[in-house]
């Protein structure tokens, strides 16, 4: 039988790979087989932590505004604030009404108060 010349895409995959794989460590990102298994597995944690990142930055907000408004008065709790607020109407963010309690806690204490009367 004749030699057949293999053609250049699987060469192309692999280069793909290796490029992908090419900041691991070790055989991960040398080998082709455990660089494919970890290019895989690389892309199932991703995707896993993308909603995982909205879920602790949620976590996060609630915990900077709880703390900030019980700053302000005891009695006052950030699942009481979150009801006023959606009492009033007011369209305030959990992400927008961290960043002010962080940055201007009076201003914060103005909404409490605002939306308390």
């Amino acid at each position: 039988m004749t030699r057949v010349k293999r053609g250049y895409i699987a060469r192309r995959r692999r280069t793909k790979i290796r490029l992908f794989a090419s900041t691991f460590i070790g055989a991960h990102s040398r080998l082709t087989r455990t660089a494919t298994q970890q290019k895989m597995r690389a892309l199932v944690s991703s995707h896993r932590d993308r909603s995982r990142q909205k879920r602790d930055f949620r976590r996060l907000w609630i915990t900077r505004i709880n703390a900030a408004i019980r700053e302000n008065g005891v009695f006052y709790s950030y699942s009481r604030l979150i009801h006023n607020l959606y009492k009033k109407q007011l369209l305030l963010n959990r992400k927008i009404l961290a960043q002010i309690a962080i940055s201007n806690k009076n201003c914060l204490y103005m909404i409490s108060n605002k939306i308390i009367k």
